[in-house]
């Protein structure tokens, strides 16, 4: 059995659920501390680990349930506070922490949270160190293991003051020294989370004339009705006071959705387009390259490939991505929904800096964000998700090979079919692409009859 298979609280991005429900609980943030201080003991000195977290209400339970956790075992705690995802990735390797803590459910209702862990180096960790974790936290739940650290080895807590100040200026190095924002307009929904106040300082750091959406946490309505999951916003706000572009953030920023002028929603998708065709033309993509999952749009593949490029393709997952960019050395990948990795820059999905690529872009060619998006002509693709009792592998289920197989005949070269279950819910996917929307609804819900009655066989 592989790590992977044994982990039962890590997921595709660290643990999640509904606060103060397990396995979000005090008691369980407590345990995952102390497991955390184990795991990335230094020899030499106590442990440093990072804790940020989004905007949340339970975010104040966990944080300090972590903190008692990661001191009560030996190391030192850097509490930075609300701060994107990436962010406290940055913070992280950047203060030579052993390690890097981070508290948000994404793009999840506040209900929701979740804990997500960086390596010192910044990046996410392999299915085999959170499988380690999880063994550690059940040792400790049953006392077994490490006896508790002596009164004079806790560990302290200090709190990182300039923490947003130094992810502010790491972001305005990503935009090109000899350009500035003079005579933009930008329009920036931050979804009540996490870049409520760096997202704004930064367009404006670099000239802007910026109108915030979104920069009002209650610790209950991050993501709600705004953000990324809800650009409708940031488009009509775009329209109405004439902005070049509107940037969409999720609710800890390491996704962003942008729209043009005329305030026209762009996507993952397209902004992997429109920068991965820019760096094809200038020779600087690593082996003509991006990376992205199997969910993104045939028609970046063919953006791609019209420019001598290729599209390679992974799990569904940015750490996925990130793995599969690391493993070859390239440089740009994503996800359409959002996430989108400059491993020149960054070392997980970053919504801001994506957002100043696409503008560093529209600055060196002249061009508005819709003449740059027609790099990329989308294909219809349609997606079904629907409930499932059990996730028998497709495989073990003849009729559905045949359906699918069938399907991907009468498509040719010209559709794609993806069939999967979901990481995080009990559903089954199909997605469907091709050149006739009505014609790829209706292949699709024949898949979707098909899975369901094999699975009910």
């Amino acid at each position: 059995m592989s790590p992977h298979d044994t982990r039962k609280l890590f997921g595709t991005d660290g643990i999640r659920g509904v606060a103060n429900q397990d396995p979000m609980t005090a008691e369980v943030a407590l345990r995952l501390g102390q497991a955390v201080a184990q795991r990335f003991r230094h020899p030499d000195r106590p442990g440093r680990i990072v804790i940020g977290k989004d905007t949340r209400l339970s975010g104040y339970m966990l944080e300090s349930a972590l903190q008692a956790g990661i001191v009560s075992a030996g190391a030192d705690v850097m509490v930075v506070g609300p701060l994107p995802t990436p962010g406290i990735a940055f913070i992280t390797w950047s203060m030579r922490a052993d390690a890097g803590v981070v508290i948000s459910a994404s793009h999840n209702p506040f209900q929701d949270n979740g804990i997500k862990i960086f390596a010192a180096d910044g990046f996410k960790l392999p299915d085999e160190v959170e499988a380690d974790l999880e063994r550690r936290m059940q040792d400790i739940s049953e006392g077994k293991g490490e006896p508790g650290t002596a009164a004079d080895a806790i560990g302290k807590a200090i709190r990182i003051g300039d923490a947003r100040g130094r992810y502010v200026q790491f972001l305005k190095n990503v935009f090109p020294k000899e350009r500035t924002l003079d005579g933009i307009k930008v329009v920036v929904d931050c979804a009540h989370g996490a870049a409520y106040h760096c997202a704004p300082q930064v367009f404006e750091e670099l000239g802007a004339h910026v109108i915030a959406l979104g920069t009002d946490p209650n610790g209950r309505n991050i993501n709600d009705g705004v953000g990324a999951l809800h650009p409708e916003n940031m488009a009509a706000e775009v329209r109405k006071v004439g902005a070049q572009l509107g940037v969409a953030l999720d609710g800890d920023a390491d996704r962003v959705i942008l729209a043009d002028e005329h305030g026209n929603v762009i996507d993952g998708d397209q902004v992997m387009a429109i920068l991965g065709t820019r760096m094809l033309e200038d020779g600087s993509l690593p082996e003509k390259t991006v990376v992205a999952t199997v969910m993104s749009n045939l028609g970046l593949e063919r953006a791609l490939a019209s420019k001598g490029g290729k599209l390679m393709r992974t799990a569904v997952g940015d750490r996925y991505v990130v793995e599969a960019m690391r493993e070859r050395g390239l440089l740009l990948g994503g996800e359409q929904s959002g996430h989108i990795i400059f491993l020149d820059h960054a070392t997980t999905g970053d919504g801001m800096v994506a957002a100043l690529r696409v503008l560093a872009a529209m600055g060196q060619t002249g061009r508005p964000l819709s003449e740059l998006s027609r790099a990329m002509t989308r294909y219809p693709q349609v997606l079904l998700n629907f409930a499932v009792a059990k996730k028998r592998p497709f495989e073990e289920m003849p009729s559905v090979a045949k359906a699918i197989a069938s399907v991907e005949s009468a498509l040719g070269v010209d559709g794609r079919v993806v069939v999967r279950y979901s990481g995080t819910e009990s559903k089954a996917r199909v997605m469907i692409e091709g050149t006739d929307e009505i014609r790829i609804r209706a292949q699709a819900n024949e898949i979707a009859e098909v899975i369901k009655a094999a699975l009910l066989a």
